[in-house]
């Protein structure tokens, strides 16, 4: 298994696919096998999770898993501790309410690298930073819970997913490092790598077709089919179209007409 770190840029698309307008994360990564595993909109920064492993995106995304992701957001606004305190129990989106956070308002940090286009500055309006975990993963979150509270996202930064954490790996921006799982306790409980394959069949040996599986009853005999199909039944056994009494029956032949 191989797990990159990339520390994505400012401005770039979290995809391999080429694209007019703006760079992509293929411009820093060359592996054609690493996928990623949980994206970044085109305007945040920070920590992107790259493998190889066929299990480990639904793994790391899926809230069930508890991999939190921290995020550093500046937002508009001097935030207060009632917006802080909406956030860690969820707030109400448009696609629902969101899990309780882990919020906290933070200094500017001092390993903030520089931001190219730098953000807008206002000297009439502050701007103040929070520390956000989150366990799900949907479409711009940190944004829209910010903004729902009273104090919008200008910039967004993800540091760390699970024990993995951005700083202590001193990546800047465009720059990636492999990481060994083994020193990682997010990794210990990871699904088995195995190729999609429908839950109807088994595996030949040797192959990766099959037949389907045989159900059987508690006695280990096989089970007979619950639902007849149309075509196994009598006619007695088919069933007959209701009508209120009023529709013709259809004489009409099908099939080549008769010459």
């Amino acid at each position: 298994m191989k797990i990159v770190i990339l520390n994505k840029p400012y401005d770039v698309l979290s995809q391999f696919r080429e694209d007019d307008a703006h760079l992509t994360v293929s411009h820093f990564v060359h592996d054609p096998d690493l996928r990623i595993a949980g994206r970044l909109d085109l305007d945040s920064e920070g920590l992107m999770f790259l493998t190889d492993h066929g299990g480990l995106n639904q793994f790391i995304t899926n809230p069930a898993s508890k991999k939190y992701k921290t995020y550093l957001a500046q937002v508009d606004g001097d935030i207060t501790e009632e917006a802080l305190e909406k956030l860690r129990q969820g707030v109400e989106l448009n696609d629902g309410l969101t899990l309780p956070a882990k919020v906290q308002k933070v200094d500017e940090p001092e390993w903030l690298w520089e931001r190219d286009p730098p953000v807008r500055y206002r000297a009439n309006i502050p701007t103040s930073w929070v520390e956000i975990q989150i366990c799900e993963g949907r479409n711009r979150q940190v944004r829209r819970m910010t903004s729902t509270v009273g104090f919008p996202t200008l910039r967004l930064i993800r540091t760390r997913i699970g024990s993995i954490d951005l700083i202590q790996l001193a990546l800047q921006p465009g720059e990636q490092t492999e990481i060994e799982p083994l020193l990682y306790p997010d990794f210990k409980d990871l699904p088995e790598d195995k190729p999609y394959r429908s839950r109807s069949y088994v595996k030949k040996p040797g192959g990766t077709g099959g037949k389907p599986m045989q159900r059987k009853d508690k006695d280990g005999k096989p089970k007979k089919s619950g639902t007849k199909r149309i075509w196994q039944m009598d006619e007695s056994e088919k069933p007959r179209r209701k009508t209120n009494g009023t529709t013709r029956p259809n004489t009409k032949s099908r099939g080549r007409r008769a010459r």
